[in-house]
């Protein structure tokens, strides 16, 4: 009895493994184990395939970057057979057809003990990359093959191919915190890589990321008719020629809510109009037009509508936060326009040049102190150098205060100029260090031709203009790979220390600030969960200046963190997406130190605030002055439609709480509840959390 029982467990496996799918075997793969099998045929694909394939020549003269895949499949004979390879070079065709027409015939893959056909997918990239994955996109059931698989595979593959075609370009990838958990786990998983300075460039992150592969599984090939392609897989208009393309898409963000205020609801109306090309392999170009209606909850109209003439832009009806200068809309809303874009440029491997007016962003956190997105759009000229250990960033802005008047004309608003540079330095592969360094200055003439250089210390080339002619900060950047899945990460900001008064960190010249933070990708080997916290911290005073034009801010905004200086904050930050559901949580709580509604003191708070009206030489605390508790639940859900041009649908909500000592028109206290739903394209960060 004992025999039999044992003969039947050496039998049930053969018999699970009999039923199960086999891959195509190689004779040189012969013999195996069938969970050796399948790694051998991969292998052995890969060297036949690129023993065999030689680089065309115009390829390599036009240092083509992309990849190409190559749809093929082993049939029922045991022959491989190309299906579709896109490329937009012939060439790359004809020299794959030909790698293939030399391959062995195998022993074909079986299911159930039949011979099936088996379907797979080998990414060539270029410039070669022999560490590349074949995989199969075959499915079974029964015993045989999905015939519809090959078809609706073969017409992903095309759609993507005439679809996304920025991904090999030198545009910028829409910066959002939920999109980018992807891009710098990519990054982060890879050696020799910098994340800090921020938007990424397709042509970059496409090198450690396969985008048309994370994409092209959204697109829905049974979609014939113009407007369901339009809706699901296509921008509005696409051209695609050999030596440029460009796209245009009609897209909107439109919203309908209500929070707890006597208004009937919330909206926004923003119908967008945005234009994205590039010319060859080397040049980019994108424009992007937001004409924008809306009314938020009751406490971001207060900021809009702030009447303090230390940020009130002159001649308007308020500031949206993030976007710009408003104008009134009916009798309790706001028109606000914008408009960005940018030239980008990459003369060689090494070196990418931008031109054009809207945000950059560095730093690794959900907030940056040295240079972060929560301000107005403005121009800047950037220019970001790669190689060997070294990211090196330079940054020149264009900034304007529209509550100041031009000394030349007063009906024009007062510009300023901010140079900043950040060089980015992997002392190891788990080790990155960053440097900071910005200066800021302010006239009629424009940049002062010592800040254009790239390479010199800003802070002597600002000291020998004169004494409080500008202002200039440093910082300094950590970040650590803890594992493959958790980063460390630390910004400290230096405005004014004196390290003769460590001991004292009351006097004001004590102006630091700085930010501890993790993230936790995969978290708990759950596939995209991420998990964040942060930590952020301000002296009083910090960002400001004697002579408020000269602070470090843009369109009476903070060009750091969102909340200016005096206060703390902890954050913390859930991320989790499902197929074409993202869900986002994020806690904040803090503690910040406003003026009064009189604003004849500074206690440090408002950056555009003089420093010459502080509350005290000595005797400076955390949070001084209108003391506010502070508290913000956020929760986000969307569901991608297109993910050609980033449309979703979403739905938020948000509690605030907020309990200053005393309230004002600008910041009352109170809380507030505020649900948001509607449809929107997923192009930038906005921050209403403060």
């Amino acid at each position: 009895m004992i025999k039999k029982y044992l003969f039947l467990a050496l039998l049930f496996p053969s018999i699970f493994y009999a039923q199960s799918e086999r891959y195509p075997v190689y004779d040189g793969c012969k013999g195996l184990e069938i969970s050796a099998i399948e790694d051998c045929f991969f292998a052995t694909t890969k060297k036949h395939f690129f023993a065999e394939f030689k680089t065309p020549v115009i390829v390599a003269n036009e240092n083509y970057k992309g990849t190409a895949n190559v749809l093929f499949i082993v049939t029922k004979e045991g022959d491989f057979q190309i299906i579709y390879v896109n490329t937009p070079y012939e060439e790359i065709k004809k020299e794959v057809e030909r790698a293939f027409k030399v391959f062995p015939r195998v022993v074909p893959a079986k299911y159930n003990n039949r011979d099936v056909e088996m379907q797979f997918e080998l990414p060539v990239k270029f410039p070669i990359e022999r560490n590349i994955e074949v995989k199969t996109t075959t499915k079974t059931k029964g015993n045989i093959a999905l015939k519809e698989d090959l078809f609706v595979t073969v017409e992903k593959n095309r759609i993507a191919d005439s679809v996304f075609l920025e991904h090999n370009s030198q545009l910028n990838i829409p910066f959002t915190h939920q999109k980018y958990v992807d891009y710098e786990f990519a990054l982060h998983k890879a050696n020799g890589t910098h994340t800090a300075s921020k938007p990424y460039v397709y042509s970059e992150i496409n090198k450690y990321l396969d985008l048309s592969e994370q994409k092209k599984k959204f697109l829905k090939p049974e979609k014939k008719s113009w407007l369901g392609r339009k809706l699901w897989n296509e921008h509005l208009l696409q051209v695609k020629k050999k030596d440029f393309w460009f796209t245009l898409d009609f897209l909107v963000d439109v919203q309908l809510g209500k929070d707890n205020s006597d208004a009937a609801y919330t909206y926004n109306n923003s119908r967008i109009f945005t234009v994205n090309g590039g010319l060859g392999d080397k040049f980019s170009y994108s424009a992007t037009i937001y004409e924008s209606q809306a009314r938020f909850a009751d406490y971001v109209n207060s900021y809009i509508s702030n009447p303090s003439l230390l940020t009130r832009p002159k001649n308007s009806e308020g500031l949206v936060p993030g976007r710009g200068k408003a104008k009134s809309f009916k009798d309790d809303s706001f028109d606000y326009p914008v408009a960005e874009g940018y030239l980008s440029f990459q003369p060689n491997k090494f070196m990418q040049f931008q031109f054009g007016n809207g945000r950059n962003f560095i730093g690794d956190g959900y907030r940056s102190f040295i240079l972060s997105d929560v301000s107005a759009p403005t121009t800047y000229l950037k220019m970001k150098v790669d190689f060997w250990k070294i990211q090196y960033t330079n940054i020149w802005m264009w900034n304007t205060e529209p509550s100041i008047s031009s000394i030349s004309n007063p009906n024009e608003h007062a510009r300023k100029y901010i140079a900043a540079h950040y060089l980015s330095l992997n002392l190891t592969n788990k080790l990155n260090i960053g440097f900071f360094e910005t200066a800021i200055s302010t006239g009629e003439n424009g940049f002062d031709a010592g800040f254009l250089n790239p390479v010199i210390f800003y802070r002597s080339v600002e000291f020998n203009r004169g004494e409080d002619s500008g202002n200039a900060i440093i910082g300094l950047t950590g970040k650590y790979k803890l594992t493959n899945n958790i980063s460390l990460y630390s910004q400290l900001i230096i405005d004014e220390f004196s390290v003769g008064n460590l001991n004292d960190l009351g006097k004001w010249q004590n102006k630091f600030a700085y930010q501890l933070g993790a993230k936790y990708f995969n978290a708990f080997e759950v596939d995209d969960l991420f998990l964040q916290f942060e930590y952020n911290y301000a002296r009083p005073y910090t960002f400001a200046h004697k002579s408020p034009i000269l602070n470090y801010g843009n369109y009476s905004q903070p060009m750091g963190h969102l909340w200016g200086a005096n206060f703390y904050e902890a954050i913390a930050i859930a991320r989790y997406k499902k197929d074409r559901w993202s869900f986002s949580g994020k806690l904040t709580l803090g503690k910040k130190g406003f003026d009064f509604e009189d604003e004849v003191v500074s206690y440090g708070g408002n950056i555009y605030q003089s420093y010459e009206d502080r509350f005290g030489d000595t005797g400076n605390e955390l949070a001084q002055g209108n003391t506010a508790n502070i508290f913000i639940a956020d929760l986000q859900a969307t569901y991608l439609i297109n993910p050609a041009n980033n449309l979703n649908l979403f739905a938020g909500f948000t509690y605030r709480k907020f309990s200053p000592k005393v309230s004002t028109s600008t910041f009352p206290g109170g809380n507030t509840v505020w649900f948001s739903a509607g449809v929107k394209a997923d192009l930038f960060n906005w921050y209403l959390d403060f």
